[in-house]
């Protein structure tokens, strides 16, 4: 069956949250992978950071930079941010305080860029359920382990059969709700099977039966995620992506390995079905300026 391209909502970026409540699931990684193919494509991006404290992707955007700086040569950077939490002791008073600085850095990104990308913590955090809301799309990715699924569903080790939803699960479900309550259209929810082994393991073909019987169940697509390669960590000292490789930004040499990983990014971004850019809006007359706000770290 052929997936048709998510709806874009009209006159504002799309949201795509990256979220799993489990740390180590390649979440930064993934992000700024994607980012970088639809700046490759010619789309404004902005990146949010709502992991702060840990600040993975933010660390690789600044590797990024002092990069390309110290080589001399231009890389796509998305417009970047970083949400930290709440410093404030009441809790109340602490989930308005991030709100209020989620949506400060948001509202200019959904006003001047084509994609936002929301990078979230590996935790249970309102700043995290905050931004679920305003997804269209959700990745979630996960580790090809039963681990890692236990997020998702309980799972009867004798048959292999879905006893109940998860914790991480049954918290989608609560914010879809919330965004159906406030008017938002229904989000389009996709697990990325991250770090498959090349080997046909009894492991793999068990976690795939599993997880498309959940598919249906609560409601989300399947994608083929990144393979487990050792060049996503080196990349990261450089902020280099897969994809920079091959338009002269530096790094190591393409090995076949490498391009067998690149086309594996180009395949996730194809599967998640993004809505294309709008088109260009015609240049602004001589002497006026694009209303295009920068973002600003919320701290």
């Amino acid at each position: 069956m052929v997936q048709t391209k998510t709806a874009r909502v009209p006159g504002r970026a799309h949201v795509l949250v990256i979220g799993n409540e489990k740390g180590g699931s390649g979440k930064s990684t993934t992000a700024l992978h994607i980012a970088v193919a639809l700046m490759g494509e010619g789309s404004r991006v902005a990146s949010l950071d709502l992991d702060a404290r840990q600040g993975t992707l933010s660390r690789y955007i600044e590797n990024r930079a002092a990069y390309a700086g110290r080589k001399g040569i231009e890389l796509a950077m998305p417009i970047h941010a970083a949400v930290p939490l709440s410093t404030l002791p009441d809790r109340t008073a602490a989930e308005a305080d991030e709100k209020a600085r989620f949506e400060a850095v948001l509202e200019p990104a959904l006003a001047s860029c084509d994609f936002v990308i929301v990078d979230t913590p590996g935790s249970d955090t309102h700043l995290s359920r905050t931004a679920h809301v305003w997804a269209d799309t959700l990745l979630t990715p996960l580790n090809d382990s039963f681990i890692d699924l236990d997020l998702l569903a309980r799972v009867d080790a004798d048959t292999l059969k879905i006893v109940r939803p998860s914790i991480y699960a049954e918290a989608v479900w609560k914010q879809r709700q919330l965004r159906a309550i406030q008017g938002g259209r229904p989000v389009d929810w996709v697990v990325m099977r991250n770090r498959l082994s090349s080997l046909a393991a009894r492991n793999k073909r068990d976690m795939g039966t599993v997880i498309e019987a959940l598919a249906k169940r609560i409601g989300f697509r399947v994608a083929a995620g990144l393979s487990e390669r050792v060049i996503y960590k080196e990349l990261f000292l450089n902020g280099l992506t897969l994809l920079d490789l091959k338009r002269g930004g530096g790094g190591p040499s393409l090995t076949l390995s490498h391009v067998a990983a690149r086309q594996e990014v180009r395949d996730l971004v194809a599967a998640l079905n993004l809505p294309p850019a709008p088109p260009p809006e015609p240049e602004a007359a001589p002497g006026t300026a694009p209303a295009t706000p920068a973002l600003r770290p919320a701290g």
